[in-house]
């Protein structure tokens, strides 16, 4: 299995536009981060999970050919805005499949009713094939069992996915133990860690730090970075063993 971060910043990216922060002037790639999305890949098959405002530049930037599906996390704007740009795979593979929670679904309905309309459609429009993703009811993704992970994002649900060895969650404020029991054997763990200072809606560093640890993985990369965590490099050194901190373009192999 391959994992290809495709972005790792916050819903306003870094730079963030018209921003003096130091690290929004950093030189190093690593501290440039498009909105937050990751690729799973094993055998001949890629899933990605959230599609934000910057996905056609990940997809050129990782070269990708094709897409079998993409997973929502949630409805917010920064895991969803680049819905239309799945068009060229469209025209290729025919209509793309997305998982979802059924309030997910409904958002995206709501938000492009010409992907999902079924009368009169836009002939450049793109098509979806309609999955609602139900807690407690796993997926079979290309031969892999792929299991939903339920947490909150302040007093919004949000789903991560654990996919066989490997786990990913975004924007998590509070996770219940029975649904981290989900991540227990994972050997690599993606979670969110915004900033060093405490947040209504995302673990700070201390708290996915102390989340990690709890879970255990071999692995762990934090994901979902603002400015206001640090630079890179710096922070980098600061986290314990086995915790790094992802950043654009990083692939790892499991």
């Amino acid at each position: 299995m391959k994992v290809t971060f495709l972005g790792t910043g916050t819903s306003q990216g870094i730079p963030v536009i018209a921003s003096d922060h130091p690290v929004c002037l950093s030189e190093d790639p690593r501290d440039k981060r498009l909105r937050v999305s990751v690729m799973v890949s094993w055998d001949d098959f890629n899933y990605v999970v959230d599609c934000g405002p910057d996905f056609r530049q990940q997809m050129l930037a990782n070269n990708v050919k094709h897409i079998d599906g993409i997973l929502f996390t949630h409805e917010h704007a920064d895991h969803i805005m680049g819905l239309d740009d799945i068009r060229p795979f469209f025209f290729k593979q025919g209509d793309i499949p997305i998982y979802a929670h059924k309030r997910v679904l409904d958002s995206l309905r709501n938000k492009f009713d010409y992907i999902f309309a079924t009368e009169d459609r836009y002939p450049g429009a793109p098509a979806v094939q309609e999955n609602e993703v139900v807690n407690g009811e796993s997926l079979a993704l290309g031969g892999l069992e792929v299991i939903p992970v339920n947490a909150m994002h302040n007093r919004l649900q949000v789903f991560g996915y654990r996919f066989g060895d490997f786990a990913y969650l975004t924007d998590v404020k509070h996770i219940e133990d029975e649904e981290a029991a989900k991540l227990k054997g994972v050997k690599v763990l993606v979670v969110n860690a915004l900033r060093k200072e405490a947040h209504h809606s995302h673990f700070n560093l201390e708290e996915a730090v102390a989340f990690v640890q709890s879970v255990g993985p071999e692995r762990a990369y934090f994901t979902h970075i603002s400015a206001y965590l640090g630079f890179h490099a710096e922070v980098e050194k600061e986290l314990p063993e086995g915790i790094h901190l992802a950043y654009d373009n990083l692939v790892i192999e499991l």
